[in-house]
């Protein structure tokens, strides 16, 4: 079955740099778009950057363009995502997504939280 194990997460102070991966299972990866997404605490889950099966097209959420880049390897079923100039308003979980067949599928989530 399909299964997305995101990683990477932590506490970091405004202006730092954190990466994050997730490693994909249970399909062929390498035909799929895959996406980031995060959720803030009360707010709804939003994109933040998706990725086309072949790293052709990347497309950006507004709030993290010149900051973030998602980047995929796919000898090695893995996404990532690379997150410089870090913002507290970018604390939230953060999930890795495949859509398949008309269906979501989402990693557990990993935390990433930005204070001094």
């Amino acid at each position: 079955q399909v299964q997305l194990a995101d990683s990477g997460g932590g506490l970091v102070q405004p202006g730092g740099s954190l990466r994050l991966s997730c490693v994909a299972s249970g399909f062929p990866f390498s035909i799929y778009p895959m996406t980031w997404y995060r959720q803030a605490p009360g707010k709804e889950r939003e994109l933040v950057a998706s990725i086309s099966s072949a790293s052709a097209r990347r497309n950006y959420a507004d709030s993290v363009k010149g900051r973030f880049t998602i980047s995929r390897d796919n000898t090695k079923n893995t996404v990532n995502l690379e997150m410089n100039s870090l913002k507290p308003e970018d604390t939230a979980v953060y999930y890795c997504n495949v859509r398949r067949e008309s269906k979501d599928y989402w990693g557990q989530g990993t935390l990433v939280t930005v204070s001094s």
